[in-house]
């Protein structure tokens, strides 16, 4: 581990909740999913999984997102529900953002940083396809990556814009916005495979601080007053978290609303320094993550 990383955990959880955040790093997590409720329904994947022999449990906050006990993607991979889009594979963090959105039919959805398409999928599944997505990538190869999964997961209600989200005309207006943003990582380490000298350092971290601020400030332009975004990470730095969220609701009409949802409490959460957010810790079953719902005054 990057001594930086250590003192920084330290500094921000005190060492107790920092070495329980180490431990989450080496864990083996569990391969997870959600059923895409366009083609399929719990109920038929569950009747599947059983007869399939593969043993799965369910996270209390959704019957439609699924823990497998023993087997692997790709046990997974050889099942027609797989092949056909009746299940997305995600992790359970990164359905959260979605669920906390809360999105409704008929309304116009803006997802800004949306590859390779967990969430937007999610998001149209959720509504039935009866909401107007609108879903930014800038990179052309994640681009059709996210392409190729809106089709086989049938959401037929989004509509693609390769673009940076950043550069979105202010005279487009949402009803909400989602803006899973691009950031460190810090929250889905695996201690055992990534190169840190590479791939995470302070550096890095400070780029990725710049850019959500310019993304969430853009968010929030494009958001209609009086309506409700979702700023999310999967980092559990307050570098991009807290602080990001604090310097744009300085400087924005906008303020939080407390993350809340069924269940909510069965979660392995973190504190956090700003009230009604939401920090979820790297385990077995889950990665880290933060997620604040903010509307627009």
């Amino acid at each position: 581990m990057p001594e930086f990383l250590v003192d920084l955990l330290k500094n921000q959880y005190g060492a107790e909740i920092a070495d329980k955040i180490l431990q989450g790093y080496f864990v083996q997590r569990k391969t997870t999913f959600r059923v895409n409720t366009i083609k399929s329904s719990a109920e038929k994947i569950e009747t599947e999984l059983k007869r399939q022999g593969i043993a799965y449990k369910n996270p209390a906050w959704s019957k439609e997102a699924f823990v497998l006990e023993k087997a692997k993607e790709k046990d997974l991979q050889k099942l027609e529900m797989y092949q056909n889009g009746e299940i997305y594979l995600q992790s359970l963090s990164s359905m959260l953002p979605a669920l906390v959105l809360e999105p409704k039919k008929k309304t116009d959805i803006l997802d800004m940083a949306a590859a390779p398409g967990g969430k937007t999928t999610q998001l149209a599944a959720m509504t039935q396809n009866e909401a107007h997505i609108t879903a930014c990538e800038r990179n052309h190869i994640r681009a059709e990556r996210l392409k190729y999964n809106l089709e086989k997961q049938g959401a037929s209600s989004v509509y693609l814009m390769e673009m940076d989200s950043r550069k979105m005309d202010d005279f487009f207006a949402f009803d909400s916005v989602l803006l899973d943003s691009p950031c460190s990582g810090s929250g889905t380490l695996d201690a055992q495979k990534v190169n840190f000298e590479k791939n995470f350092t302070m550096q890095f971290i400070q780029r990725s601080t710049k850019l959500q601020f310019d993304l969430l400030k853009k968010a929030l332009k494009v958001l209609k007053s009086g309506h409700e975004m979702v700023y999310s990470t999967c980092s559990i730095l307050e570098l991009e978290n807290e602080d990001v969220v604090k310097k744009v609701l300085a400087l924005e009409k906008a303020e939080i609303v407390p993350v809340e949802f069924a269940r909510m409490d069965e979660l392995p959460i973190l504190p956090t320094k700003l009230g009604g957010t939401l920090y979820v810790c790297p385990s077995e079953w889950y990665e880290g993550f933060f997620i604040a719902k903010i509307r627009k005054r």
